[in-house]
């Protein structure tokens, strides 16, 4: 059976990390048995969640997994989608992956209100004799790498509205479409749903959650999409 570490559910998220949501919803696509098992990405061989474990091979970063995924087990996750599609789908993910998610950190990350509401409790097995040092080191650094990426580098009106731009470009291309492009699923809508999810994520006080509800369509495919792969998990 496939064997996919994760961080587990938090926030009322499948799991509070958006890579890791698209892996799971790509494994249920695939309709393959897979099991979920907590992880530690300092243990992960490119020291980040997920990984796939597939009977000896390990299998990190969600790209790699969608492709051993199809390569291995023959899953088509872009059935009926034109070569023209694909090419917007690979931009897309590239968008969300490499633009939205560092908007998403920064908010979670950087603003002192959110922090204290999510990620301070992953330290909450830290010893308590040294876990505000760690709790200190570990968003530093984090801060650190949002200032690298160049995020930080701009106020937070500006950082909404370039993020705002992104889910304005994916619900453009949305349109009244049930899924991105057409009335099936396609390998990008893992991408899309984990980051319009971890977005519209109710637990935070969150500007970038305001900017996605600008677009009814972005929360009514969240829902689709939690119906037709999470139904145990929301209800």
């Amino acid at each position: 059976m496939l064997v996919l570490e994760t961080f587990g559910p938090a926030w009322g998220l499948t799991d509070p990390s958006p890579f890791v949501t698209k892996a799971i919803v790509l494994l249920e696509m695939s309709g393959l048995d897979y099991e979920t098992r907590p992880g530690d990405p300092r243990k992960a061989p490119k020291g980040k969640m997920p990984v796939l474990h597939d009977n000896g091979t390990i299998v990190p970063d969600t790209t790699f997994i969608r492709r051993h995924l199809e390569k291995a087990h023959g899953i088509d996750f872009d059935r009926g989608v034109s070569d023209e599609q694909k090419a917007v789908g690979w931009a897309v993910e590239k968008m969300l992956e490499d633009n939205l998610y560092w908007a998403v950190v920064y908010e979670r990350w950087a603003i002192d209100e959110n922090f204290d509401k999510g990620p301070r409790h992953f330290f909450a097995i830290v010893p308590a004799v040294v876990r505000p040092l760690i709790v200190w080191m570990v968003r530093r650094q984090v801060r650190r790498d949002l200032w690298g990426q160049g995020i930080a580098r701009h106020n937070m009106d500006e950082i909404v509205s370039l993020a705002g731009s992104s889910l304005a470009s994916v619900a453009g291309i949305l349109g009244d479409k049930p899924y991105l492009f057409g009335d099936d699923p396609c390998g990008t809508d893992a991408t899309v749903y984990a980051f319009v999810s971890n977005v519209l994520c109710d637990h935070f006080d969150s500007a970038l959650k305001a900017a996605a509800e600008k677009h009814p369509t972005l929360e009514a495919y969240a829902k689709r999409m939690e119906e037709r792969y999470f139904v145990d998990f929301i209800t």
